[in-house]
């Protein structure tokens, strides 16, 4: 897999710092039960790499030093860590939100039939990744078979009563099949909500519309198909200032299975940490006495997918008019 970090790193982006840290995002570990190929984790059922008790307790430590309002775990399938359900009940506990990102196929797997009914207990929000309404896409993109189970895990979510406005959130998220910017958010999500009601009977509360990332499994695609410069300067010319103040990487703060800190999850990937304050990489202990504000955000060309057009965050664009499309 060809790493596209060194060309990326040759581009400048416009400088940005944090305001602080309001929310925790947790990589609890790269194992998954799928493969899919636009996965910027490259993750999958063969790897290994997961986050110990240790570290977790120092998770749980910096939630309760720093008073961080939500935590938001990834993976891989967070899920599959052993440690999971004792994170999310003890940050449950102390009063923090809990955001588990789900590929909905792991609420059907062999030893999880509990597991959708233990978020639902936990009160843990839930975004889900979708990529397409149409089962053909998804399938073609994460796996035979994987749209029938997924929508097998959202009727399971919803008679739990998530996705129906009564405290138990579920979102969904969309991505792009190749190198394009996503449509406008609002209106993917009335089409979403019309396919799914009357195809399949399921309900959720948002659409979450996310641009691909140029690293990892596709940005290695893009690489083998002579489509990587191209993307990027898609992204580049689509890109917007005013997305600069709400970028996800303002207020968030990014910490792989070893405990180390990066300014977003992308930069996890492509190993590039937190900018230091000593000549040490920058680890959950720093956390304990620094809340990072006014911290210099590293940058590279990536970024721009988070900045072009409509934007793009773990919570979805960023803008509401549906600029992105004009750059397609």
């Amino acid at each position: 897999m060809r790493n596209t970090s060194a060309l990326l790193q040759t581009i400048s982006f416009p400088a940005i710092r944090r305001r602080g840290v309001t929310t925790l995002q947790v990589n609890l570990g790269y194992r998954c039960n799928q493969s899919c190929v636009h996965c910027h984790v490259a993750a999958g059922p063969s790897r290994t790499e997961e986050m110990d008790a240790a570290t977790i307790d120092l998770v749980l430590t910096v939630l309760t030093r720093r008073g961080i309002d939500t935590l938001d775990l990834t993976g891989g399938a967070p899920e599959l860590n052993p440690q999971f359900r004792r994170l999310v009940r003890t940050a449950r506990a102390l009063g923090v939100a809990v955001v588990d990102r789900c590929n909905l196929t792991i609420l059907e797997a062999s030893g999880q039939e509990d597991l959708a009914g233990f978020l639902a207990a936990e009160q843990v929000e839930i975004v889900a990744s979708l990529p397409c309404y149409l089962e053909e896409n998804v399938d073609r993109q994460r796996g035979k078979g994987v749209f029938g189970t997924s929508m097998t895990a959202l009727r399971r979510l919803n008679a739990l009563g998530y996705g129906r406005g009564d405290g138990l959130v579920l979102n969904l998220v969309f991505n792009p099949q190749g190198a394009s910017l996503p449509p406008a958010q609002a209106a993917l999500e009335q089409d979403y909500r019309r396919v799914l009601s009357e195809r399949h009977g399921v309900v959720f509360d948002r659409l979450f519309v996310l641009a691909n990332m140029p690293i990892q499994r596709f940005g290695a695609i893009l690489s083998r198909h002579d489509d990587l410069d191209r993307y990027v300067g898609l992204l580049r010319d689509a890109h917007r200032d005013d997305n600069l103040s709400t970028v996800m990487c303002r207020d968030l703060v990014s910490v792989d299975w070893r405990g180390f800190l990066y300014d977003c999850d992308f930069n996890q990937m492509l190993d590039l940490p937190l900018v230091a304050r000593s000549d040490a990489r920058p680890h959950l202990r720093d956390l304990l006495d620094d809340d990072l504000g006014g911290h210099p955000i590293r940058v590279a060309g990536h970024c721009f997918a988070c900045t072009a057009g409509q934007g793009s965050s773990c919570g979805g664009a960023l803008t509401s008019d549906g600029a992105s499309a004009a750059a397609e």
